[in-house]
């Protein structure tokens, strides 16, 4: 069984990276959201959907979004070394080291992770480009080459990682704001309009518009670093 010319099981291998229940530490992240709640920012559901909506529309799209979308075309060249310059960029563009430490983090749970399911050559050269310090790690960028090598399309692929990062916030919010289970569905089924409206937009942009984030965002990622109280890691 085919849809649109690829196979069934390569989506659902990607459906099951992209779940939030996939097991590489995305639930003790809250990448800022944790100090506008305590800071009386986010309060409620509408609050937290203003928040979620800010976060894709800056910090997604000029982060993994864009990333994604660079990783893919550097794929396609065959131009491998451009994406080890992205993971730079977009590393050293997070002001925030609890961000940068988080992500990194992330990437090798996910990098583990996926190689355990499938044998990747990319991303074995990827992890030990991280293990000798040559590289930061970035899990947009692991996913991009899974993403890749499964063959999805890049606009697919931007799509699934916008809504796996929508899924682990949503329910991230549910344990922090607090939020209830039905609101945050409703929430999720909201951004898919954003989410397809983002990826037409990165369809304009270019590296030199990778790692723009509004001060808002980061500053609350900084301020997390020496909050008090903490559910969340970052």
């Amino acid at each position: 069984m085919n849809i649109n010319g690829q196979k069934l099981e390569n989506y659902l291998d990607v459906l099951q990276v992209c779940d939030s229940t996939f097991p590489i530490g995305t639930f003790n992240h809250s990448f800022g959201m944790e100090n506008y709640i305590r800071t009386d920012r986010v309060t409620n559901t509408d609050e937290f959907e203003l928040w979620l909506d800010t976060y894709l529309k800056t910090q997604f799209k000029y982060g993994e979004g864009l990333l994604i979308a660079l990783c893919f075309d550097a794929l396609e060249k065959n131009e491998i070394e451009k994406i080890w310059i992205y993971d730079s960029i977009i590393t050293c563009s997070s002001q925030a080291s609890e961000t940068r430490n988080g992500t990194k983090m992330i990437a090798k749970q996910m990098i583990d992770l996926v190689q355990t399911l499938h044998c990747i050559p990319l991303l074995t050269e990827y992890k030990e480009l991280i293990r000798e310090d040559q590289v930061y790690g970035n899990p947009a960028i692991v996913f991009s080459i899974f993403a890749h090598f499964k063959g999805l399309e890049v606009q697919e692929a931007i799509l699934l990682y916008g809504y796996s990062i929508n899924s682990t916030m949503i329910q991230n919010a549910v344990r922090a704001v607090p939020l209830g289970q039905k609101s945050g569905q409703l929430i999720l089924k909201r951004t898919f309009a954003l989410l397809e409206s983002i990826v037409q937009e990165i369809e304009t942009l270019d590296s030199s518009c990778l790692g723009a984030n509004v001060p808002g965002i980061e500053l609350s990622q900084i301020q997390h670093e020496v909050q008090i109280f903490r559910l969340f890691m970052s």
